[in-house]
Parts: structure tokens; sequence; C-alpha cells
């Protein structure tokens, strides 16, 4: 786990380069404290520039210095993540003749690219994101992994293009115009995060998850290429006739080698445990593995509505782990939320983001790796909103789309987008708004969008000021592409798993744990898992009623049931509270009319009424202010 960034000059600024890509690189210091580097190159059409931020896991020792260059000089990689299977890679490369210098992961992957090109990247069981430099061939690739755990930004404007794992690094740059993209703004506001490619900036964005960038250093041409795609997946015949028990051994199987391999590091590594299904899985399938404790770390709360700590430890103590708990208060949040307009460089709106730093700030005071259980609810079918749409949809089957669509439109044009005066009024019309576009939706996957969406593109009309070009294309878009079967609950999974569980959760989980320079493992997200889960009917995953039926039978394998079964709680952040009283004066000064007045971008009446009712203990519209305070902070921050 490491930080990188790139530059591709076309204007031949090599010296200034050279100084550039330090300042860009060590903007990420925190995220790979262990050792850096920098590569500079001019070839005939540009200068390149690599930077690199190490933290050690795999072969801790100077022969892991990046960036790392092949024997001969012409291959050059910054690389992020880890090669989990790369001990079996290394050893078919050497079957086939190569010799090694190193005991690097990095190494592997430059050997794998020189004997297969990109189609080494099937090869890999892993999480990464890297620049690849191929000099003889002219050819730049920035690659993100197939879940999209680690990041990988890209700027294209001016003759140049920056790359890097934080857009903080772009600011170093003095070809990089800090102009906000609205469309990406509306996004944020939309759905708490920008969703890929998007970015708060104009000519900026991320690299989808399996995907890749090939730039062409003497046509100066950018493209695109997908070589994983879970929704392809999701495509592909349905295994129906296995039976369960079958299924649950295959699952069980697959989960136990993703966990195995996340345990490879030649540093400590811990978990974290939430007391909830996946990571107590994730928990029991290690420390079955192993005769020494395995750590684990949880954050409780004093709110008893929000507090899993307790579950968490029972579970720790029948698995028998080394277990550490702390417990988050309103001092804490005082202390994490000036930070975080920094840690997470464009608005980013998940305020479980604190609990996040916290656990990771504890963890990282005894291990340098630790797991997280990420990506269960998304391929397993645990949130509550799965069960919500899949009943909607039900009853939905039963009508023509003609008549839901018109009944629809006739709801949409009977009750106003928005209603500012009255606080009643208007909370039915954004209800009525979204439940209009739901009976208009062809699939779950479009039904999803909705659901999650905090605003409608008219209503967020009303709160932007500039002007907003609809539609803007995500990959919520990709529903079109899967099964038209209305109630089919996977092409809401497969549309959860490339945005929100990338976008927001990932985002999450990385940034966190870099900002103290702990790597963060996703074993639930490997790549076969993914695969395997996809082609599974959705009624298995949601058996008779039961949410990710597989993945707690297999649980229960380890952990009684009775210790299990309890109404699911999520990562909450008790903010209601908090900003009523000890955080209240963020609320005063962030969204004051003063400051709202320096950028003029958002309805300042629209705001100030918001928080007039949250004053007047209306606490439905706490969601809202969150996302405009972080947004006002990130502003204040970067602009």
């Amino acid at each position: 786990m490491c930080r990188i960034t790139g530059i591709i000059d076309f204007n031949n600024t090599v010296q200034q380069s050279e100084i550039l890509i330090n300042r860009m690189r060590d903007t990420m210091a925190i995220g790979g404290p262990d050792d850096c580097g920098t590569f500079q190159h001019q070839n005939n059409y540009c200068s390149v520039s690599l930077g690199h931020r190490r933290l050690s896991i795999i072969d801790t020792s100077i022969n892991g210095h990046q960036p790392m260059l092949s024997a001969d000089e012409n291959i050059v990689i910054a690389f992020n993540g880890e090669i989990y299977n790369y001990a079996e890679v290394k050893k078919e490369l050497q079957a086939e003749g190569v010799q090694f210098r190193t005991h690097s992961d990095t190494e592997v992957v430059i050997q794998a690219y020189l004997k297969w090109g990109m189609a080494c990247l099937h090869k890999f069981i892993g999480m990464f994101a890297f620049l690849l430099y191929d000099k003889k061939e002219n050819l730049m690739y920035a690659v993100r992994d197939r879940a999209g755990v680690k990041p990988l930004y890209c700027y294209q404007h001016n003759n140049c293009i920056l790359f890097g794992s934080e857009l903080k690094c772009f600011h170093k740059h003095p070809l990089f115009k800090k102009e906000i993209d609205i469309n990406s703004m509306a996004l944020y506001f939309q759905f708490g995060y920008i969703p890929a490619p998007h970015s708060i900036f104009q000519h900026t964005t991320k690299v989808l998850p399996g995907h890749y960038l090939v730039i062409d250093l003497r046509k100066k041409s950018v493209e695109e290429v997908t070589y994983w795609d879970v929704t392809d997946y999701y495509r592909k015949p349905v295994i129906s006739n296995m039976p369960m028990q079958d299924i649950i051994d295959k699952t069980e199987k697959l989960l136990q080698s993703a966990c195995n391999y996340r345990m490879v590091a030649d540093v400590p590594v811990g978990v974290f445990l939430s007391g909830g299904y996946d990571s107590s899985l994730v928990t029991g399938l290690l420390q079955k593995e192993t005769t020494n404790k395995i750590q684990t770390f949880t954050i409780g709360f004093k709110e008893e509505n929000f507090n899993e700590a307790p579950a968490a430890k029972k579970v720790a103590a029948h698995l028998g782990t080394d277990h550490t708990e702390y417990y988050c208060t309103y001092k804490d949040a005082l202390t994490i939320l000036p930070q975080l307009p920094e840690i997470y460089d464009e608005p980013f709106g998940d305020s479980s983001a604190i609990p996040t730093i916290l656990v990771s700030q504890v963890a990282r005071g005894s291990v340098k790796v630790a797991l997280s259980a990420d990506g269960g609810d998304e391929l397993f079918g645990g949130y509550t909103r799965h069960k919500v749409v899949m009943n909607l949809a039900d009853k939905m089957v039963k009508f023509p789309k003609t008549i839901r669509q018109f009944s629809g439109e006739v709801l949409n044009t009977l009750i106003p987008d928005i209603l500012f005066a009255n606080s009643t009024k208007n909370s039915l019309s954004k209800k009525a708004n979204k439940l209009s576009k739901i009976l208009q939706s062809g699939n779950m996957g479009e039904m999803l969008y909705w659901l999650v969406s905090h605003y409608t593109p008219s209503q967020l009309s009303a709160i932007i000021n500039p002007v907003i070009k609809f539609p803007i294309k995500t990959n919520f878009n990709k529903s079109n592409r899967l099964d038209k079967n209305i109630n089919d609950i996977n092409s809401m999974l497969a549309i959860e798993y490339i945005t929100y569980l990338p976008d927001d959760i990932l985002t999450k989980v990385d940034r966190a744990s870099m900002s103290v320079s702990l790597e963060g493992r996703e074993p639930l997200l490997d790549h076969r898992v993914a695969e395997w889960m996809a082609q599974l009917p959705g009624n298995v995953k949601i058996y008779n009623g039961v949410q990710k039926y597989i993945l707690k039978e297999i649980t229960h394998k380890y952990i009684p049931k009775e210790l299990m079964d309890r109404p699911k709680m999520g990562f909450g952040v008790p903010i209601i509270n908090w900003f009523k009283k000890d955080l209240k004066k963020y609320f005063d000064i962030y969204l004051s009319k003063e400051a709202l007045q320096k950028h003029n971008l958002l309805n300042i009446d629209y705001v100030q009424k918001k928080k007039a009712r949250y004053y007047n203990n209306d606490d439905s519209v706490i969601q809202e202010l969150w996302f405009f305070l972080m947004f006002q902070m990130w502003y204040e921050k970067w602009m």
C-alpha cells in the first residue's frame, strides 16, 4: 500500500517536472512514510515523471524501492497495492526462465507485463493502482483494480496529463486549474459522493474500476480499456440447478481462500470487527486457520442506538481473538472533523468516515495491515433497501409498465418539486417526487438509482445556483445492460457493486486507513467471489425472506446463531445530537449567509431554512446539513 503520482508533460519542461513531481509526491507522505522515490525521462515527444511514497508491507527491504525499473530499464512502474498471489505468478514466470532480483510483488508485475502484456492483469488476485511506463513503445498505462479498492485520478489539460492517488497532489502543479465541475457538484449532493469517472474539478476524472488508460505519447492520445466488468458476470446464464448446500460449500471455500491470501504480509495484520455478520465471518475464517490470536478492533458509541461494541466483544470472546475496543465521543469528532477536508480532498458526505478514521488510528497502534469486511451487503443482498425495493418490485410487476409510468407522471404533476415555505409539504413533495421516478423505472437497478438519490434533478436545480447539464452519465446507467426482470435483485446488486461500493465505501476506508499509514484489505472483494456470486440467482441470496442467507449460514458454522441474530445496525454516527450541542458552532460558521456568499454556488435561502428547521428540532434535515457542511469545509480548504 502506497501512494503514486505522475506527470506527462508535452510542453517538455523537464527541469520543472523534476521539482514538481517531488512536491506532488510529498503531499501524500502520510500514505507512504517508509520510503520515497522519483523517476524522470525525456523522450522525443514529452517528459515523463513518476513519484512514489512507500508503505512497506511485502519485502520491506530497500529492494522494494520505487519507482522500480526492469533489468534493461525499459519498463518503469509506480505501484500502489498488493498482488496477493504474486508467489504463484512468480513461480509460473520462473518456470518460463524469468529471473528475479527481489522478493517484491512489484517486480512480479513488471515481469508479468514483459511476458504477457496487459493480459497479465487477468493473472492477478489483488488490489492495485499503478502507472507503468514502457519507454520502447512510448506508452504509459494507468491501471485500477477490478473492484476499485485503490484510487487513481487523472487530469488532462494544457498539453499536460497528471496522475495521482489523491487529488491533493494536483494542486502542486502550476498547470492544474482548480475549477469546479458543476455537474460533479450536483452528483455530490444527489448521492453524498461523486461517482466515477467524475471528479469535483473540471478536466479531472477517476480511472474506473476494472479499467486502464493507454496513453500513446507519440499520438498524444488516451484510450480507455475495460479489462473486467462485474456486470458481464451478472449477464451470464444463472446457475439455477445447484443444491443450496453445494452453493454454501463452494462460497465458503472461495471466502476462505480470499481471507488467507489477504494475510500475506511481512508485517502484523489485524481485522476491523463490528460484530455484524460480514466482519464476524472474516474473523472466524481467519482465526480457525491459526493458533495465534487474531488482533481485532472495534469502535463503540455511548449512544445505544449506534453501539455495536458489546456484540463485537461477544464475537471476539467466542472466537478467542486479541480484542481492542474504543468508544467514540463528540470529543473525538471535534478532533477529526477539521481533518476531513484534508483526508477526503473532494466533497464526501459519509459521516461514518469519523469512526472509520478512529478505528484506523486505534488499529495502527498495533498493526500495519487491517482487514475490512466491506462488500458483503453488495454481493449477498444485505442492505435494508434491497428488501424494500424487492417488495415494491413484487407489487409493481403486477401492473403493465404503461400504467406505472402514467401513475408516476400523474404523481409528479400533482405535487410540485420544491415547496420552500412549508416544511411538511416540502418533505411530502420530495417523497412523492422520488416515488414517481421509482414507478417509472424499468428494472431494480433504476429503482435503486432513485431510491439512493437524495434529490431529483429538478430539486438539485433549485438548490445549486449554476446551471446543471442533465442528464449526467454515471455507472448507474449500466442498469440498462442488465436483466429487465423488474423483480430480480441481481440487477440492483450489480449496480451497488459499481457505484456505492467503490465511490463511497471503498473511498471512505482507503482515505481513513491511509491517513494513519495503515493498509486496508478487503477479502470479500476478491474478484473470484464476485464472479461466483454474480451468477447465482437472486432468490438464494435473499432466501425465504432471509437476507444474506448464504453468508449467514457459513457464519453460523463458526459463531452460534443466537450470538449473531439481532437487527442490522449499520455503521452510523450520532451526529443528530452532536450538532445540537458540542459541534453546533460548525453549522453556525460554515452554513452562515456570509460563508455561503463567498461562492454563491448554493441557494442560501434554502440552506438557511434547513438549518432553522434543525435548530427547531426537525431532525429529518440532518443529512442535508451534513452534506452542506462537508462541501463548505472542502471549499474553504481547497478553493
